[in-house]
């Protein structure tokens, strides 16, 4: 690549953009295999809904949703500024990356340890006491890198194809209602298209991972997503007025005329 496309401005903006996209996205399927209570991290009492039949409901969530509002703030600018192409290219190059990783965890799960390494933790200098501690709650570093970074299959082809269909559903219904609403209400497209997108993500993720793959009951499954939309919802609006910033930022980068420009062309993509 010459330094004169790197000079482009709109190359250089794709490039920053799809990199943070890229990385959230793929940091949010490493991480999210923990799960964590909302309530408790807030210092709050367990929430206790009752949902479709199922009771003691809270928000016992995964530790991705740290992540993925920021990959539909990203998916929303993305879509903005470059249209259903940028999105679709960079969805597609995500899910391939999202394989990729977890293609190399597996092959790194199969490697032999080497002898030393799994009690490595239990280090001479730490008092018997300590020891003890941490041989009760992580005995075997080779047992904890399995459990941890061993997500079943279900989990990830669950995962992937809820992202392909919310993204794919995030283009469609954004450029729709920018069709209508014109350059106006910027939290309209961007809020309306994640929260559309991610009401359908919520319940495919959980319906091919633990109902096809773990025998969750339907009950269940549709509790769950509900518990997620809403923390989802909260998030998509709370996190609204980051997009008018970011709006604010890049048109400044790009200048008026080449930011009017890209997005006229994204949305005549149509």
């Amino acid at each position: 690549m010459t330094a004169h496309n790197l000079d482009n401005k709109a190359l250089r903006l794709f490039i920053v953009l799809g990199g943070f996209f890229v990385a959230n996205a793929l940091l949010a399927e490493l991480i999210g295999v923990k799960i964590f209570s909302l309530e408790q991290t807030l210092g709050l009492q367990n929430a206790d809904f009752q949902i479709f039949g199922v009771d003691n409901l809270s928000f016992n969530l995964t530790t991705g949703v740290l992540l993925w509002p920021v990959v539909f703030v990203m998916t929303d600018i993305i879509n903005e500024y470059y249209g259903k192409r940028g999105v679709k290219l960079l969805s597609y190059l995500t899910a391939g990356l999202v394989l990729y990783a977890f293609a190399l965890v597996y092959v790194g799960i199969q490697l032999v340890p080497a002898d030393f390494w799994p009690q490595s933790h239990l280090a001479a200098n730490v008092s018997s006491s300590e020891q003890l501690a941490l041989k009760r709650d992580v005995g075997n570093l080779n047992t904890a890198f399995q459990l941890i970074f061993g997500q079943g299959l279900w989990i990830i082809i669950g995962s992937l194809i809820a992202f392909l269909i919310g993204q794919l559903i995030d283009v469609v219904v954004f450029h729709r209602v920018k069709k209508l609403t014109g350059e106006r209400y910027i939290w309209l497209r961007a809020t309306g298209s994640t929260l559309v997108s991610q009401l359908i993500d919520s319940f495919v993720v959980l319906f091919v991972a633990f109902y096809i793959g773990a025998g969750w009951s339907l009950s269940l499954v549709l509790a769950i997503g509900v518990m997620n939309y809403i923390y989802k919802v909260f998030i998509a609006i709370a996190m609204t007025p980051l997009l008018y910033v970011a709006h604010h930022f890049i048109d400044a980068y790009l200048g008026e005329e080449l930011a009017s420009n890209m997005k006229n062309q994204a949305l005549g993509e149509d």
